[in-house]
Formats: C-alpha cells, structure tokens, sequence
C-alpha cells in the first residue's frame, strides 16, 4: 500500500518577535514540538516521516510559508532512505514560500538511495525580495559500508529558484560514465550542496566574502580536492562537495553553514540536538 502524506506549514512574526508556526498534515508527515534554543525569534521544527523510508507508490508533498520577519529552520531526526521500487516512482516534493524579511533554514540530514530506487526529490523555493535562505541536500548512492552498492534504479534531483536557479539531474544506476567518470562523480558515493540564497542580488561584496569564507574553509579540509564554491547566479552562491561517505561531507557542510550565518545574518551556530544523538 502506496502512503501519500502533506504537510503544510505557516510560520508568522508576532508583535512580540517570536516565530510562531502552525501546522496541518494528512497522512504519514508532521512535525514534532515547536522548539526555541535560541530565543523566540528563530523556531525550530523537525520534520518526522514515521513509516521510515519511501517506496515506490510513495508521494510526500510538504508545503512552507515564511510570512514577513519569520525564521524557521527545519531538520530531520535521521536520513531521508528511498528503497526498492517494484515498479513504481517514489516522490518527496517541497515547496517554499519565504516572504520579504524572512529567513528560512532547510538542513535536514542526508537522502539514503538504496539499491533498486525509482525516485524523485523536487525542491523549489520562491524568495521574495529581502527574503534569504541557507539550505542543504546530502545525498548517498547504496549502501557500499554494508556491501550494498546502488547498482539499480535511478534518482532524480531537482533543486530550483524559479526563474533564476534551476539544477536538475538523473543518476542511473548503470549510467557509468557518470558515475564513474573523473568528468562525473570519479566514483564518489556521496554529493552534498550547501547553498545561500537571496530574493534579490547580493552587493558584490557580500557575494564575494561568502564565497571567500568558504573557500577557506574546503583548503583546509580533508575534502578540499573534490569540493568548490561558486556564485551560479548573482543571488546565489553555492558550496558542492563529492566524497567516498556522508560524515566528512556533513562536517564540512556543517562548518561552512556555520560561518555563513555568522557572517550573514550575524547569528551563532546552534546545531539542532537531533543531529548529535
């Protein structure tokens, strides 16, 4: 039996300043309790799929509206698994609404494409002018620690700002040549991007000190020669990074997440408490 979950969330700027959410869900998604660690400006959510994977059949739709000076920043409490498919595509798409003054944060932990996958993750954000954004995608093909390769099915990426920003691929599990090319993947089972992004153009030099911040940071990393930051589009900039498992792509991520909120926003790093447990 195929399961078909929505969830839509609201989040609002009350005259006190606190981010208040509300939340309606239809079948298997919802969120846990609205949490506040870092004071009541910034609301913390943790989206929870309780069947635990998606399967072909499968289609989870998640709706987000920012109204004006709200933030929110959503995880999820583990990785985000796509299994075998019989025969049938699984889907997780999102959809973002971030009006003007708002700040949203998508960082949920990585996408797991098992062996046999058919599946589909759309993402698609609309900022409004003074609206911004940091958000992440990890994504790891197979098993291979457990001897569990990605040897069949396929994968569609699709990651947009509408009019501005559009990355869409489609990893086939014998599509060798990119896979395994050093034109490709060069047989790296993990890609990961971390990006900021803007309603409007960023000043050069805004633009220009993200990217310099994390440059930095991938020099001295242990991933520095297969991970680059570049400015796709001038309200854009963009962090990707390929490697052989998910925890060195994740810190790396984490690391330079931290220094763009610092430097953008002028706000501390505070990890949700689901990504140390």
């Amino acid at each position: 039996m195929a399961w078909h979950g929505h969830l839509k969330l609201d989040y609002r700027r009350d005259e006190q300043g606190r981010t208040t959410a509300l939340d309606k869900h239809h079948g298997p998604l919802r969120v846990l309790q609205r949490l506040y660690p870092e004071g009541p400006g910034v609301c913390h959510h943790v989206l929870v799929h309780p069947p635990g994977g998606i399967v072909g059949g499968d289609r989870l739709e998640i709706e987000i509206d920012l109204q004006t000076a709200s933030h929110a920043l959503l995880t999820t409490p583990g990785a985000t698994r796509f299994y075998r498919s019989a025969g049938e595509l699984a889907s997780q798409r999102l959809r973002a609404r971030v009006a003007e003054g708002a700040r949203l944060e998508w960082l949920p932990l990585e996408t797991l494409i098992y062996d046999g996958a058919l599946a589909e993750n759309r993402m698609v954000f609309e900022l409004a002018p003074g609206a911004e954004m940091l958000g992440w995608d990890v994504l790891a093909l197979g098993l291979p620690a457990a001897g569990l390769p990605f040897a069949r099915g396929h994968y569609t990426q699709h990651l947009e700002l509408p009019g501005r920003w559009l990355e869409r691929g489609r990893l086939a599990a014998d599509d060798h040549g990119l896979l395994d090319s050093p034109l490709g993947l060069a047989g790296h089972k993990v890609m990961a991007s971390l990006w900021f992004a803007a309603g409007q153009v960023l000043p050069n030099a805004r633009r220009e000190a993200l990217l310099e911040t994390a440059r930095e940071l991938c020099a001295a990393d242990g991933l520095r020669a297969t991970a680059g930051c570049t400015a796709p589009e001038p309200g854009v900039v963009v962090l990707r990074v390929l490697a052989p498992k998910v925890e060195p792509a994740m810190a790396l991520l984490a690391r330079v997440w931290a220094a763009w909120r610092s430097q953008a926003w002028g706000l501390q790093p505070c990890p949700p408490r689901v990504w140390r447990t």
